[in-house]
């Protein structure tokens, strides 16, 4: 098998997914889209996040979309529309086609990531930290 890169598995797999840019996106979340943010959490308190978006770490994301598994959270339905998104899109696409192949019928991601959506003047509410490291 010849190997790939990462940046080619990730132009691959926009290649066979829904991306969405920030306007597509607002009106997905107006419509009742669940919006999945999958960065880290130090990430998200750097930077943000978009209002209203549930936080899944990617490395739990299979685990806890997979009605199949015990580390599943209620609201992941196969067939509900779901938007993932990472900082700059790379994350996300490759993250919704772990989502197709675990059976979800309308997963997207926001091609321009957090990072674009932020740059674009969009609605980015702050996340507090969840760990006081106040005392180093």
């Amino acid at each position: 098998m010849a190997r790939k890169t990462a940046m080619e598995m990730v132009a691959e797999a926009r290649g066979q997914i829904d991306n969405l840019d920030n306007e597509q996106l607002a009106a997905e979340i107006e419509g009742g889209a669940l919006v999945v943010d999958i960065r880290e959490q130090v990430e998200r308190e750097q930077s943000g996040a978009i209002p209203g978006a549930v936080h899944v770490p990617r490395g739990l994301l299979e685990f806890i979309v997979d009605p199949a598994s015990p580390m599943h959270r209620d609201g992941f339905d196969l067939d509900r529309r779901i938007v993932l998104h990472c900082a700059t899109g790379g994350r996300s696409a490759l993250a919704t086609i772990a989502m197709q192949d675990l059976g979800f019928t309308n997963v997207a991601h926001l091609g321009p990531g957090f990072t674009g959506w932020a740059a674009d003047g969009r609605p980015v509410e702050e996340i507090e930290p969840i760990w006081d490291d106040s005392s180093k």
